[in-house]
């Protein structure tokens, strides 16, 4: 015999009690704000260790043309020099000496103890001339440097249009802030600062 269900017999799906489901709503609403509070406490902590880690800094002048140019953004980093050491043809952020309240970018060309010649457009450390693909213009200027102990020697690429070491004088280490890295804004100047490979070669 075959058992027919009627439209009677079928048992509607009893809904959960109040206050289970006001748990449930309760608990919901727990797991979301925690959620959030984890996602806040990641940023804040990312936030903290980018900038102990790195700077931005913002390009004015024409003193680092072709390199870099005003209104350029660029990454420096914070921990180069902490975790290793500068090397010639680095582009480096440090404050002024005569104005420590002043950032300026430069592009390192002696370290200390270094002998650095400027003559007939070209710069020498040590007696070793830099290939220096990066400038537009050589230096007209000369001159003779010896580089004290715990500073370095830093000149703008647009060499004769920047206030740099062939002006005022060496730079303390401890003055520096860190290295370029990249440039990120706008997009279309987008690019990785590399050190120069004759900049390299003549430091050796």
């Amino acid at each position: 015999m075959i058992m027919m269900n009627t439209p009677n017999s079928l048992s509607p799906a009893e809904p959960p009690p109040a206050e289970e489901y006001s748990e449930s709503l309760a608990r919901r609403a727990w797991r979301a704000l925690v959620d959030i509070l984890e996602t806040l406490a990641l940023a804040l902590i990312l936030f903290y260790a980018i900038n102990l880690t790195t700077a931005r800094i913002r390009v004015d002048g024409q003193s680092m043309e072709p390199t870099l140019s005003t209104g350029q953004l660029v990454v420096v980093n914070k921990l180069a020099y902490r975790l290793g050491e500068p090397a010639i043809g680095d582009i480096v952020v440090f404050y002024f000496p005569r104005d420590p309240d002043q950032e300026y970018i430069k592009r390192l060309i002696g370290l200390p103890g270094d002998q650095i010649t400027i003559e007939n457009g070209t710069v020498f450390v040590n007696g070793e001339a830099l290939d220096e693909p990066y400038l537009a213009i050589h230096p007209s200027y000369t001159g003779n440097w010896t580089v004290p102990s715990d500073q370095v020697f830093v000149l703008g690429d647009n060499r004769n249009n920047s206030s740099d070491s062939h002006r005022w004088g060496t730079v303390p280490l401890d003055y520096i802030i860190g290295k370029a890295l990249v440039v990120y804004w706008p997009p279309s100047d987008w690019k990785v600062l590399t050190m120069p490979s004759g900049a390299q070669a003549a430091a050796e």
